[in-house]
């Protein structure tokens, strides 16, 4: 399956009840802003912050962010958000504790209502699918592979630490963090997340090592929830300006070797294959 996704590297949760926040928060640089209706805001101050939705879309994207609504799961609620969201001009929204595929297809279908009302065009409105318990990541790629809509898949540590009666340990959240960029990667959409749990503010070397480790185990983009963490998700989860020059040196030594009959290549000291070009032209192309 392929999709036309995204480039983020960087996605900046900001509560959508929180004027002093949205204020600021196109100047971190975050490649998206996801305004939060849900964990970010408290029950009594919900109606207010998507009542204040277009406001705080117009607002967020003054420099050129995406912008995404992380949505409640109860029905009812997720009603009223996506109406709001997709009325507000949001380019996507962030679908949490994900059931199953028709859980992702009846949002979609509201989803479509909506942007029918809005006069929006129909299919505009991208989802990231969040799996936060057990049930749901049994039917991960399933899950991913639903809907057009769906262009990322993450796997949300807290909520299914808890479900499976754990700690959000880095022992407990590997092997489904991975299963997690398996199924992404599978049905043709960004693995969003990072392996292992965010590390304290203080250990921002520590917060890198682990984004760059999962930078090399498939990971495309993360969220975070501190201004702090926007340029180091940039840096590690980007390419970098020497990894792009090898790249592209790369990729133009394999297809002289092609243009001679030769399938593979030896290049600054290993020797070059398509599955390596691939993965050269997918940076390249990132870069862009």
């Amino acid at each position: 399956m392929t999709r036309d996704l995204p480039t983020w590297r960087s996605l900046l949760y900001v509560p959508a009840s929180a004027e002093k926040f949205v204020a600021k928060a196109h100047e971190r640089g975050a490649d998206a802003v996801i305004l939060d209706l849900e964990d970010g805001v408290a029950p009594d101050a919900k109606d207010a912050a998507r009542a204040g939705l277009p406001a705080s879309v117009a607002s967020v994207r003054r420099n050129g962010a995406a912008v995404l609504v992380r949505i409640n799961r109860p029905l009812r609620m997720a009603v009223q958000d996506i109406a709001a969201a997709v009325a507000a001009g949001a380019d996507a929204l962030v679908c949490t504790k994900i059931m199953g595929v028709d859980h992702v297809r009846m949002l979609s279908e509201l989803t479509a209502e909506s942007e029918a009302e809005a006069g929006r065009p129909i299919g505009s409105v991208r989802f990231v699918a969040l799996i936060e318990d057990a049930a749901a990541l049994a039917h991960a790629q399933a899950i991913a592979a639903a809907d057009p809509r769906v262009v990322a898949l993450g796997v949300g540590g807290e909520d299914l630490a808890t479900d499976l009666g754990a700690e959000p340990t880095p022992d407990a959240l590997d092997l489904p963090k991975r299963l997690g960029v398996i199924a992404a990667r599978a049905a043709g959409v960004l693995p969003l997340g990072f392996i292992g749990t965010v590390a304290g503010l203080k250990d921002l070397e520590g917060y890198r090592a682990m984004l760059r480790r999962s930078r090399a185990i498939g990971f495309a983009c993360a969220s975070c929830v501190h201004p702090s963490q926007v340029p180091i998700i940039n840096e590690e989860y980007g390419a970098r300006p020497e990894e792009v020059d090898r790249a592209t040196r790369l990729v133009a030594a394999f297809e002289a070797a092609l243009a001679e009959g030769k399938g593979a290549v030896a290049f600054e000291g290993e020797m070059i294959d398509k599955p390596i070009v691939e993965r050269a032209r997918r940076l390249i192309a990132r870069a862009v």
